[in-house]
């Protein structure tokens, strides 16, 4: 597979990362960070009852979200950062793991029964060497945010959270693998960072936004 983009140490793919994962051995890479389609069909925008949600319009569905898909091959690897992994438990390793608690309130508390928008998302991490459950606390609510940051991407995830995690696990020239890239939020955390990156993207209109995203160095771009 050709690189899509390949500057500093940062290394984008527009394909399929299952014809790209086998190819990697699991000894090079220092972390994956994976944010899979969760296989509820998620549409990017949510209307109850007259009220939108906190996605805007025209981004379209996830692509392969309607279809829990096989993460064999993404578990293979040590050292696991896995986005909705609550969604497919069946799939996740058996014995002791630990668990990241995003509060995308921001305050702790929850938002009522009634709104179609969850207070936190559940990330499963394997080989970090932590058994427990951490928070990490962002406001990435509806229309309110703590960020600065344009939503391209139907299930976008804050700069500020990638950051985090890959200053609290990882070390400058690491590897970091993200086999379902997005809009790219890991890549622009690992250039700002001093990590080495490769990233897949099944849709290259995301792969275009996320050179974009590098091309704004360390600004708040989303």
């Amino acid at each position: 597979m050709k690189p899509y983009y390949d500057e500093d140490g940062i290394t984008i793919y527009h394909g399929d990362c299952y014809d790209l994962l086998p190819t990697i051995p699991p000894e090079s890479v220092g972390l994956v960070i994976t944010d899979p389609p969760y296989g509820i069909d998620y549409e990017g925008v949510r209307r109850d009852n007259g009220w939108t949600g906190a996605q805007p319009t025209g981004l379209g569905p996830v692509l392969g979200d309607g279809k829990t898909m096989d993460l064999s091959p993404v578990f293979r690897f040590g050292r696991l950062v896995v986005f909705g992994a609550n969604y497919f438990p069946e799939q996740i390793h058996p014995g002791p793991s630990g668990w990241i608690v995003w509060d995308k309130r921001g305050d702790g508390r929850s938002a009522g029964r009634d709104m179609t928008i969850s207070d936190c998302e559940l990330v499963w991490t394997w080989g970090l060497g932590f058994l427990r459950v951490i928070r990490f606390s962002h406001m990435w609510h509806g229309v309110a945010r703590w960020a600065n940051e344009p939503i391209v991407h139907p299930t976008q995830k804050p700069l500020s959270l990638m950051r985090w995690i890959l200053d609290g696990w990882t070390e400058p020239g690491d590897l970091i693998l993200d086999p379902f890239m997005g809009s790219g939020p890991v890549a622009q955390a690992c250039r700002e960072l001093g990590r080495r990156y490769v990233g897949v993207e099944i849709e290259e209109r995301y792969c275009e936004i996320a050179v974009q995203r590098l091309a704004q160095g360390v600004l708040e771009f989303g």
